[in-house]
C-alpha cells in the first residue's frame, strides 16, 4: 500500500538517484577491490566477507528489511546445492548477507565482464558459464566440483531466470545433475518480499521486508538420472511451501 502512494514512490525514486546508486556503485567498487585484495592474500573463504558487507550495507540503505528462518538447518560443515526460488535481482542481497553458508555462485558469462564486479567474483572462484555453449556450460559446471568441499557449497537458481510474477517457473536439472555427481545434499531456499522491492525487469526499486526461510536438506541417496525429476519436484515442492 505505501509503494502505492504516489508522492512517497516518487520522492524515493529522487532518493533512489541521488543517493542510494551512488552508494551502490561506490560500495561494489571498494569492496570488489577488497575482495580482490583478501583473494590474493589470505584465500576465497576470507574473500567472501566483503561480499556479506557489500549485501547488508546496501541493503540497509535501501532500506529492505531482512527475516531469516531455518538455519538450524544447516551444518557448516558439510557442503550442499543450494536451489533456491528467483523474483528479483534483490534475491543477490538476501543469499550473500544472511545465507550463513560459504558458498560460490553460478554466474552467467557475461557478469565476467563488468568493471571490478566480474574480476573480483572471478578471484573470490565463483563459477561463470556460457549460456550459448552447452557443452562448454557442462564442463565449466564439472570444474567447479573440485572448488566446492569442505564446506563450501554452491548456489543455483533452477529456474534459469527470475520470475516476472513471482510465481515457480519450471526447474533446470543443472542442480541437481551436479548434487548426483558431487553426493552433496540439495538445500531448498524460498525467498519472499523481494519482488515487490525490485520486480524483475524493472527499476521501480522501493523499500520493503524480505524473508529468507531455509528448508530441511533432501539427501540425494537413492536418486539416480533416472528418477531425478523426483528430487526436482520434491525441492520445488518445498521452495513452494515457504512461497
Amino acid at each position: 500500500m505505501i509503494r502505492e502512494n504516489k508522492i512517497l514512490f516518487n520522492l524515493y525514486q529522487i532518493y533512489k538517484l541521488f543517493i542510494f546508486y551512488p552508494l551502490l556503485g561506490a560500495s561494489t567498487v571498494i569492496l570488489g577491490l577488497m575482495s580482490i585484495f583478501l583473494a590474493l592474500v589470505a584465500g576465497q573463504k576470507t574473500a567472501s566477507i566483503p561480499g556479506v558487507i557489500w549485501a547488508r550495507f546496501n541493503s540497509f540503505f535501501t532500506p529492505m528489511f531482512v527475516k531469516v528462518k531455518g538455519t538450524e538447518n544447516i551444518d557448516k560443515k558439510q557442503s550442499y546445492v543450494i536451489v533456491a526460488n528467483h523474483q528479483s535481482q534483490y534475491d543477490i542481497f538476501v543469499l550473500y548477507g544472511w545465507l550463513p553458508v560459504d558458498f560460490k555462485w553460478v554466474m552467467k558469462m557475461e557478469l565476467r565482464g563488468v568493471p571490478v564486479l566480474g574480476y573480483s567474483c572471478y578471484r573470490i572462484g565463483h563459477v561463470f558459464i556460457d549460456r550459448s555453449n552447452s557443452e562448454a556450460a557442462i564442463q565449466q559446471i564439472k570444474d567447479a566440483r573440485d572448488r566446492i568441499k569442505e564446506g563450501t557449497s554452491i548456489v543455483f537458481f533452477p529456474e534459469g531466470h527470475r520470475s516476472s510474477d513471482g510465481r515457480l517457473l519450471p526447474f533446470k536439472k543443472g542442480a541437481f545433475n551436479f548434487a548426483l555427481e558431487s553426493g552433496f545434499p540439495i538445500l531448498p531456499v524460498t525467498i519472499k518480499g523481494t519482488g515487490k522491492i525490485l520486480p524483475s525487469n524493472s527499476t521501480a526499486l522501493f523499500p520493503g521486508k524480505a524473508e529468507l526461510i531455509i528448508h530441511k536438506p533432501l539427501p540425494v541417496n537413492g536418486y539416480s538420472r533416472d528418477n531425478i525429476h523426483l528430487l526436482m519436484e520434491e525441492s520445488r515442492r518445498l521452495i513452494e511451501s515457504g512461497m
